[in-house]
């Protein structure tokens, strides 16, 4: 069982849509977490006006036309397009919102933190939780939100959507140099914070990082909304990172992130070892 009280939002569809093949990122991840988590809300589709909130018209168009082809591309090296892409896509968004709105967890596909405003990259189409923040701002009157993405890949995309916007603070706790090649220790601004480290890092230079970087930043921000950009591919054995975190270091994440804000998210991101993932979100969850 899983501890009460951090509503789970996703979709039974997820584990039909977007087939990938043996691509990393496949619809077992989420057939897995399905079967670890049956006590889920069904997320709703989000619109393109909310998408539009984060990216390009004419590039959710040109995904939108991808997917209505039939065939199945890739949009960019790593990021595939099957016919039902783009529902997917739009699915995990409506996730992501569902997800600030009852400060649960979102388990979505495709992830969301490396697209960029105008073009898909590293298997996301679009940014899950930079739409679910301008819903947050838009819709619930959250006014400062604050973005924690411990993905082991730096996110990219959503640094690169709230670039300019101070109303939104980003930091991201990544290996590096690691893909995507962003994210390096000079990288940033007021409200754009990288902490980039050596791969190999493990629990205890995650919560070292967090304790002396991290947690002084959010707290400063003062954030209304704290969404998590929750990659679990920074895991020990995890075969697209380098890191060591157990499921303590996630938990341990977790409660500290608990503690930072009164209202708090997570989107799934990264991780990949099907074998593991169901035990490092349940630890996650424990922690909430």
């Amino acid at each position: 069982m899983r501890e009460v009280g951090t509503p789970l939002v996703t979709h039974s569809a997820f584990g039909r849509l977007h087939p990938t093949g043996d691509h990393p990122e496949r619809q077992e991840r989420l057939l897995a977490l399905h079967e670890a988590f049956p006590d889920f809300v069904e997320a709703r589709t989000a619109t393109e006006d909310e998408i539009a909130a984060c990216h390009a018209r004419e590039y959710i168009a040109s995904v939108r036309e991808a997917a209505e082809s039939g065939r199945t591309t890739f949009l960019d090296p790593d990021t595939i397009c099957t016919p039902s892409s783009y529902e997917a896509a739009l699915l995990a968004a409506g996730a992501a919102i569902g997800a600030v709105e009852t400060g649960g967890f979102a388990l979505v596909r495709p992830p969301g933190h490396h697209a960029l405003p105008d073009r898909a990259m590293g298997f996301c189409l679009f940014g899950n939780v930079a739409v679910a923040a301008r819903f947050a701002q838009r819709e619930l009157g959250l006014a400062r939100v604050a973005i924690l993405d411990w993905d082991v890949h730096h996110g990219n995309g959503t640094q690169a959507i709230f670039w300019d916007d101070p109303s939104v603070l980003f930091v991201s706790l990544h290996q590096w140099p690691w893909y995507p090649g962003s994210g390096g220790p000079e990288e940033g601004n007021e409200t754009t914070l990288n902490v980039p480290l050596p791969a190999g890092s493990g629990d205890e230079e995650y919560l070292r990082a967090v304790d002396e970087v991290v947690e002084p930043a959010i707290e400063r921000f003062a954030p209304d909304a704290l969404l998590v950009s929750a990659g679990y591919d920074a895991a020990a054995g995890d075969p697209l990172g380098g890191m060591l975190l157990t499921e303590d270091g996630f938990a341990e994440l977790a409660r500290r992130v608990r503690g930072l804000c009164g209202r708090v998210a997570l989107v799934l991101e990264g991780g990949y070892d099907v074998a593991t993932l169901p035990a490092l979100v349940r630890a996650t969850l424990s922690a909430l």
